[in-house]
């Protein structure tokens, strides 16, 4: 199964309204930031969250036992944010390493919150059982058609809003949003898929011609702590010649104190993920290259930063 344009479009017009189009800014000559830190609850995690939500009404499948998911804290905060919207319960199951400043927003949105584990793939689990005990509707982090074309969403914007751009740094975990924006740009430009390299999940699936599962850690985690890339990101990598660049953990915290001190943006340390590659030279454009950084993941304790 793959994700077509056509349905990152409808998701488009499905989630209009319900979303931000997040702003765009140059920071210097051939470098500009996409700024989806901006976006409701922190992250682009609410584009497929909605999407895949309205779907489910529209097809009759959103009920009143609402909606089950599993997440590192990201998606958990934009699913609850949509089931909130639409007047549904969400049970949210978090590791319990999630961030306190992730877990007191997952509580302001008035979900069922679960901790369990210390990483993503146990909290999985867990939902997966409580979803076939409740028949809730499951809203996966990032492996649903629904929520991949909601982030392709992303794609689209920038697509609309950089005249002339010929590379896109995306971080990866589960692979939801670069496969969504490599499905939303295709040939207009060729997308880098940046994963710390404490949790390479897209590298390792690159290299051994299809996902596989692996040990995640580092700093990024909580937000890119998935042991294994989605089969539609897969497809989608595969599909569209994504390369892969590493970073490691000094990396990222120096380009997350930069974003902080230059730019005055507050990330979490998996949306620093792709600025660090540009920032720590492990991705070297060409001359002339117009790369557009998507900076995302603003869930942080922001005493950190200093």
């Amino acid at each position: 199964m793959t994700v077509s344009v056509d349905e990152v479009q409808q998701a488009a017009q499905r989630i209009a309204g319900r979303v931000r189009r997040t702003p765009v800014i140059e920071v210097a000559p051939g470098v500009t930031f996409k700024l989806e830190l901006l976006q409701h609850t922190g992250s682009f995690k609410p584009r497929g969250a909605f999407n895949r939500l309205l779907t489910a009404k529209e097809n009759g499948e959103l009920g009143g036992q609402g909606i089950v998911a599993a997440s590192g804290g990201n998606h958990g905060l934009a699913a609850a944010y949509a089931a909130r919207e639409l007047g549904v319960p969400a049970r949210i199951f978090v590791p319990e390493t999630t961030p306190a400043a992730k877990l007191g927003k997952l509580q302001t949105l008035g979900a069922d919150i679960v901790q369990v584990g210390t990483e993503y793939a146990i909290a999985y689990e867990a939902a997966l059982k409580a979803q076939s005990e409740s028949g809730a509707l499951l809203v996966h982090a990032y492996d649903q058609p629904e929520v991949v074309a909601g982030q392709g969403t992303v794609g689209l914007e920038i697509l609309e809003q950089v005249d002339d751009f010929d590379t896109v740094l995306v971080a990866v975990g589960g692979g939801g949003l670069i496969a969504g924006i490599a499905t939303a740009i295709g040939d207009n430009a060729q997308i880098i898929g940046v994963e710390p390299a404490l949790a390479p999940t897209m590298n390792r699936a690159l290299h051994a011609q299809h996902p596989t599962d692996g040990p995640v850690g580092g700093v990024a985690a909580d937000s890119l702590g998935a042991r294994r890339l989605g089969d539609l990101a897969f497809q989608a990598v595969q599909g569209h010649h994504v390369q892969s660049v590493l970073v490691d953990d000094d990396s990222i915290v120096a380009a997350r104190k930069q974003l902080w001190t230059a730019y005055h943006l507050a990330t979490e340390h998996g949306g620093a993920v792709a600025w660090a590659a540009l920032a720590s030279g492990a991705y070297k454009p060409a001359d002339g290259e117009r790369v557009v950084v998507v900076v995302c993941g603003a869930n942080t304790d922001p005493s950190t930063l200093t």
